[in-house]
This record gives structure tokens, C-alpha cells and sequence, in this order.
């Protein structure tokens, strides 16, 4: 018994009345297939490439707020700090300093220029509870 072939899966016509499958529709057809191969891997590489700057906005907007928290910390601070307490920040002769004291306990006002309030969160970072995002 001979290996049979299907007809389907070769690249000529196997009869007279079978079409012909010539070399310029072949090359057109991996030319086609070349394209869409690359047009799908380029939008998906665009999708990529959005998330990794998505990321490095989001690490340096981490970094900022981190550089924030550190120099916070370091404002004169003649108190305790707590974890969910409201603290507010003065500056005098260019000196920050911490006071529980907010603008309105000083019937708004205050005898120093008020930087912000702030809420010490349980892990020491602060959130800025003057703006309207709390960052």
C-alpha cells in the first residue's frame, strides 16, 4: 500500500481542474502573514511600553513622597508624634516646625506662616490632609 497525499496539502493543483497555486500567491500570502505578525507584536509591545512608563511614574511619585516623609521627620518637633494624629507644620526664620496647634486654635491666626497638617500614618509616612488628595 502506497503513502497516500492528500491533495489539500500539497502546493500544486493535482488535477487539471484543481487551481494552481503559483509562487507570486505564496509569496503574498507570508508577505500578509509577515504583516499582521508584526502589526499584533507592535501593538502589544505599545501596551508594554505605556505600563513600564505608567511604573516609572508611579516609582518616582513613591520616591517623592518618600524624600517628603524624610524631611517631614526631620522638622523640630517638641512633641510625640502619633500614628493618627493631626499635626500641623509652621515655619519660623525659615525653619520648620511641627505644633499641635492648627490656624484655627490660633483663631486663624497663626504667628507663623502654616506649610500644611499632616497625619502620621502607623507606618511613620504622612499624608498631607491640606490638600484635597491627602498624598
Amino acid at each position: 500500500m502506497q503513502d497516500e497525499v492528500s491533495h489539500h496539502s500539497l502546493t500544486y493543483g493535482t488535477s487539471r481542474l484543481a487551481p494552481a497555486i503559483r509562487l507570486v500567491d505564496r509569496a503574498r500570502e507570508i508577505e500578509l502573514a509577515e504583516e499582521s505578525v508584526q502589526l499584533h507584536v507592535h501593538g502589544k509591545l505599545e501596551v508594554i511600553a505605556k505600563q513600564i512608563r505608567s511604573l516609572k511614574e508611579e516609582a518616582e511619585r513613591l520616591l517623592a513622597l518618600a524624600q517628603r516623609d524624610i524631611e517631614l521627620h526631620k522638622a523640630k518637633c517638641n512633641f510625640e508624634k502619633k500614628p493618627g494624629q493631626t499635626i500641623h507644620l509652621y515655619e519660623k526664620e525659615n525653619q520648620p516646625y511641627f505644633s499641635l496647634l492648627s490656624p484655627n486654635d490660633w483663631n486663624g491666626k497663626p504667628p507663623h506662616r502654616l506649610l500644611g497638617s499632616f497625619v502620621m500614618n502607623p507606618d511613620r509616612s504622612f499624608s498631607d490632609i491640606s490638600q484635597p488628595n491627602g498624598s
